[in-house]
């Protein structure tokens, strides 16, 4: 399954440093806008036993008027549409050695530059939908018509300056939102860019927004995350000491990644290879069967299940019987996040 989460932002906001402490790449992150013109791919493991990953997408600098082609324009808009979340990043510190595109820090107007440029490319595609829907109207369509309704429903939330919520449509009515791949209407998580100098930084206002609008907002010394990063795995634990951190929040940050993706992990574990696979959040066992190959869900028999705290706790596989701690799962089960399945199928 791939997945991508971009990490988008006005140019100059600390993206390219994000992306390099997360992937541990060495792509450029200079101090002036658009250093990044084509976006910068990696990959990065999300399990420290067994790896699984995702990949994150360094996505070049918007700036107000992209969606009328301004900056990178409609090149910046095309790289986010084919993301499946955001991490959008928001430079939240003042600094004169650092260039801002609008020459003033201004966290919470820069959120609303990003959304608006968002929201008015959503709408020319809106617009364009919602004129082959008339066609069909007029030839008796009644799903276009039901259709119109949620455009018309959409174009009232964006024209306001709201990024659409889609928990607030029925199933069938976010199937049809999301078949038109909208900008606005990707999950989105806020990462907030601090300086490691307190008195730098402004959080209170977009701390608000975040709260307001339901939305996921993690703050982070970006600078120091890269330092981090780039450390072996001793000096990490020294430097964490020295900084009075348990971890780095760049943990935090691919970790909302995957949530925001809705995705969950299980293992395989053999005697050659043990492997995480990625599933969306309440599969079944034949869906995450399917993961591994498409013959495994037809033929899907049953699952020997562990959890992941069991197997490690009793040593693997033959631990984990003799403790009674594998149990045997159907068709009808529903995957954890963690669990260690053996698939029994025909084929």
């Amino acid at each position: 399954m791939g997945f991508k989460c971009g990490i988008l932002g006005l140019p100059n906001v600390g993206k390219s440093t994000l992306f390099n402490a997360i992937t541990k790449s060495s792509i450029p992150a200079e101090n002036f806008p658009f250093c990044t013109i084509e976006p910068n791919l990696g990959i990065v493991n999300s399990e420290k036993v067994i790896p699984t990953t995702m990949s994150f997408v360094d996505i070049a600098g918007l700036v107000k008027g992209a969606s009328k082609g301004e900056g990178l324009g409609n090149a910046f808009l095309s790289n986010i549409r084919e993301m499946n979340a955001l991490l959008h990043v928001i430079r939240c510190f003042d600094d004169e050695s650092v260039v801002h595109v609008d020459g003033a820090i201004n966290p919470l107007k820069d959120v609303e530059t990003i959304n608006l440029e968002l929201i008015f490319a959503d709408l020319e595609v809106l617009e364009k939908r919602e004129q082959k829907l008339e066609k069909l109207i007029r030839s008796g369509d009644g799903d276009a018509k039901k259709h119109k309704a949620i455009i018309q429903s959409l174009k009232m939330l964006m024209e306001n300056g709201n990024l659409p919520k889609l928990n607030n449509f029925d199933i069938e009515e976010i199937k049809f939102i999301e078949s038109m791949n909208l900008l606005s209407t990707k999950p989105m998580v806020l990462v907030a860019n601090l300086s490691d100098d307190d008195s730098k930084n402004s959080l209170d206002d977009i701390k608000a927004y975040a709260k307001s609008n339901g939305m996921n907002i993690i703050p982070a010394i970006i600078k120091v995350e890269h330092e981090l990063a780039a450390l072996e795995e001793e000096e990490q634990s020294e430097y964490l000491e020295l900084l009075g951190m348990d971890e780095p929040v760049l943990n935090k940050i691919i970790l909302a990644g995957y949530k925001l993706l809705n995705l969950e992990t299980f293992f395989t574990s053999g005697p050659k290879e043990s492997r995480a696979w990625t599933i969306c959040k309440n599969s079944l066992a034949p869906q995450a069967a399917g993961v591994i190959h498409t013959d495994f869900e037809r033929g899907f028999i049953k699952a020997e299940v562990i959890s992941y705290e069991d197997f490690i706790v009793c040593k693997g596989e033959s631990g984990a019987k003799r403790d009674g701690k594998l149990r045997l799962e159907g068709k009808d089960y529903l995957v954890m996040d963690g669990d260690v399945i053996h698939f029994k199928f025909n084929v």
